[in-house]
């Protein structure tokens, strides 16, 4: 097995327990042993079995009592495939009973069975129902002519060892039985730590919906880091230290030179500040202002609109008159700044004449110098951190040529 499977089979058995779906794992056993054994069980104990599995190797074990469905009968997933009896008939053409002989005939990759040469499912169905087993074909072997009965002929010493291979060992001892197979509450606080640590984050917002069961233990066995929930230890009285994020939302839309003032008071006075720009473009030195965004505290922040044009948008500030109240402050080494690829900035804002200083983070380089090994997009940065899903451009602005409209 390559070592970068291998090493996916410590945290998967570790997610399923976490999930609390019972784990079974019997060395020396083939799964579809161990599927076959406990369908047999089940059986015998007056259950009905439905497997879900689209190998066709399982239909051998359907009867009365055992269906199969398949989720993904095709690409297009036009509804689930039921295996009963008669669905077993309808897409081999033989009952459950046959399909070891069916698939000794024409091969399984799977079971590395190679089947007899040039003999398909249309001959092997043929010759199952002129016959009725394959035990009767081999006894009537002369009376096939041809290639394919010359090759069937040459094929008879390995079809023991075939049906040996394809045929499921339902009597295998296993340790596990049908009471020690009930689905447990999922451990969240596990889950959640596994989730954060391979950034599985549709996952990790379908877990903070889910209900409280058996929250479990706070570490794993893998040595994840701590739950990042998203504030502080002190805003939230935590004594484990995790981190909540503050995610009320106060948004401000500067339209008046009033508003502008006292935005600009602010990043004067404050210890930190976090800036952006909207621009026309993805290349720096193509890039026009749009826009920029503005935020001197959690939750708090500010959009200034100086071009944008679209129907019904509202009068914005002079660009040119507002751009040189902004540049001082903008200029100021003594005035902290962070942002998210801070240098591309710096170039959209020296094509408008102002240059940047007193840059004191840059929130893509620190992911990049501490997670090389994931991403570095503000959106990524957001959900892995803070556990928030960020508005999207795509969600606010058309797409297609349509975007452009939004500027002029």
């Amino acid at each position: 097995m390559p070592d970068d499977l291998r090493a996916q089979i410590e945290p998967l058995h570790a997610a399923i327990k976490a999930m609390g779906w019972p784990l079974i794992v019997e060395s020396g056993v083939e799964a579809d042993d161990v599927i076959g054994a406990l369908a047999r069980q089940a059986e015998r104990e007056g259950m009905r079995v439905i497997i879900s599995t689209g190998d066709k190797d399982i239909a051998q074990l359907v009867n009365e009592h055992i269906t199969i469905v398949n989720t993904m009968p095709n690409a297009f997933r036009k509804g689930d495939e039921i295996l009963d009896i008669a669905g077993v008939e309808d897409k081999f053409g033989i009952p459950p009973a046959l399909i070891v002989d069916y698939l000794i005939l024409i091969g399984d990759t799977s079971d590395n069975v190679p089947g007899v040469e040039k003999v398909g499912p249309k001959t092997a169905v043929k010759w199952l129902k002129q016959y009725g087993s394959l035990e009767n074909i081999i006894a009537n072997v002369d009376e096939i002519k041809g290639v394919v009965g010359e090759n069937l002929r040459k094929a008879l010493p390995w079809l023991p060892t075939a049906r040996e291979l394809i045929t499921i060992r339902c009597d295998v001892g296993i340790q596990e039985s049908l009471k020690d197979l009930a689905p447990q509450p999922p451990d969240k606080v596990k889950l959640a730590a596994l989730f954060d640590h391979f950034d599985f984050k549709s996952w990790r917002r379908e877990l903070n919906k889910m209900p409280d069961h058996n929250t479990g233990s706070a570490a794993t066995d893998m040595g994840t880091r701590p739950v990042h929930t998203g504030g502080t230890a002190a805003d939230t009285g935590n004594a484990a230290g995790q981190y909540v994020a503050d995610t009320s939302r106060r948004y401000e839309t500067i339209l008046t030179s009033g508003q502008l003032d006292v935005w600009l008071e602010k990043m004067r006075t404050a210890d930190l500040v976090c800036f952006d720009t909207e621009t026309t473009s993805l290349d720096p030195m193509q890039a026009k202002i749009v826009g920029m965004s503005f935020s001197v505290i959690p939750g708090s922040a500010a959009y200034l609109p100086l071009r944008h044009d679209y129907f019904d948008a509202p009068d914005q500030l002079d660009m040119a008159q507002t751009l040189a109240k902004v540049k001082p402050i903008l200029e100021d080494p003594s005035i902290k700044k962070v942002g998210q690829n801070v240098k591309y900035d710096q170039h959209v804002l020296a094509n408008h004449g102002i240059t940047l200083r007193g840059i004191a983070h840059d929130t893509l380089l620190q992911s990049y110098v501490f997670e090389s090994h994931k991403t570095h997009g503000m959106d990524d940065l957001s959900e892995r951190h803070l556990g928030i899903k960020t508005i999207t451009f795509e969600e606010v602005a058309a797409k297609g040529p349509s975007r452009s409209a939004l500027i002029r």
